[in-house]
């Protein structure tokens, strides 16, 4: 099997390299998008990132070069249409789970970055201004979180806060039994979470239920003045209403992994270029938002995962025309 390995990244390689050891690969830096669908002539597989396009054009390209297999390196798959997949019988599948621990102790590093206000800090030393009156936190013990969305990385997040002795709320649509266990962490409907929660964590999938989940009606139940973190994905948030959110005080702070328009920009050198966005750069600019570039997952653990098991698909398609991690559109 031949695969073409899209929107690859220098992070990526060593990991690639080794788990598709016994595929005879090709890396591009391009996205793929219908102008580089083309590409893919002469293989059998691509490999996509979540920055990739993956939809109905460019699946009717890659069926036209009989291309039959897609493996995302990623969990999420919002990136891909699977109806038009299914259509054509192009087979999607993606990694379902890596170190959850990456995205969650990102999240964590995020929390207190924000709350300490570290980067304003480092700004401060560098130009040897010692004051602390611009620093003050608060302490995380005893404050409540609330995760929206305890898979494997929500749940990872929780126990890490659990050691710090906050409360945790959590709603989830399939409770996690080891976790209703601990001690002052209980499941509950979102108003109840929105209501009640210092800080929330967003640690759930972007699909039409979760598209735009944080609004104004959503901030408008939401305990004054919380603290919002965002590893998930960035179309969760309405970025206009969160920016009038942050302007009003109606949220405190919000820490950012992902922006809702990253794609095109997230992953590549914007350094000579002008981010003709707005939000982002009003974003950017405001003191109570801490940004940074999609890269809770960018972990040695994290991408021997994702490399390893995207390989794996196409290992079991290759065997069986068949892979376990296939994905379906009404999941």
């Amino acid at each position: 099997m031949k695969i073409i390995v899209y929107s690859i990244h220098n992070f990526e390689i060593p990991f690639i390299d080794k788990a598709f050891a016994n595929f005879k690969i090709e890396y591009r830096e391009e996205r793929l998008t219908p102008e580089t669908t083309h590409l893919a002539e002469g293989f059998n597989g691509v490999s996509v990132f979540s920055s990739d396009i993956v939809n109905d054009e460019v699946l009717k390209n890659l069926k036209d070069l009989n291309i039959k297999y897609i493996s995302t390196r990623s969990v999420g798959y919002d990136h891909i249409d699977l109806n038009a997949a299914q259509d054509i019988d192009i087979k999607i599948a993606n990694v379902p789970e890596y170190s959850p621990y990456s995205v969650a102790e990102f999240t964590v590093a995020m929390l207190l970055a924000l709350n300490r206000k570290l980067f304003r800090a480092d700004e401060l030393f560098q130009l040897q201004d010692f004051r602390l009156d611009s620093l003050v936190g608060f302490d995380v013990h005893n404050k409540t979180i609330g995760i929206i969305g305890a898979g494997k990385i929500g749940s990872a997040f929780a126990s890490i806060m659990y050691g710090f002795g906050a409360k945790i709320l959590i709603y989830d649509i399939e409770k996690n039994p080891k976790l209703e266990q601990l001690e002052n962490l209980k499941y509950v409907e979102l108003d109840e979470l929105y209501e009640n929660s210092d800080i929330i964590s967003l640690s759930l999938p972007l699909n039409k239920h979760s598209k735009y989940m944080i609004n104004n009606q959503s901030i408008a139940k939401m305990k004054k003045k919380p603290m919002l973190l965002n590893t998930a994905r960035g179309g969760i948030v309405n970025t206009t209403d969160l920016i009038y959110a942050l302007k009003s005080g109606q949220i405190s702070s919000a820490a950012l992994d992902v922006f809702e328009r990253e794609k095109g920009m997230y992953f590549y050198d914007w350094s000579e270029k002008i981010i003709d966005d707005d939000e982002f750069n009003v974003l950017k600019a405001m003191q109570n938002v801490y940004l940074t570039s999609h890269q809770a997952f960018l972990t040695k653990e994290a991408l021997e995962g994702i490399a390893g098991t995207s390989a794996q698909n196409f290992k079991e398609w290759l065997e069986s025309g068949k892979c376990q991690n296939e994905l379906y559109p009404w999941e």
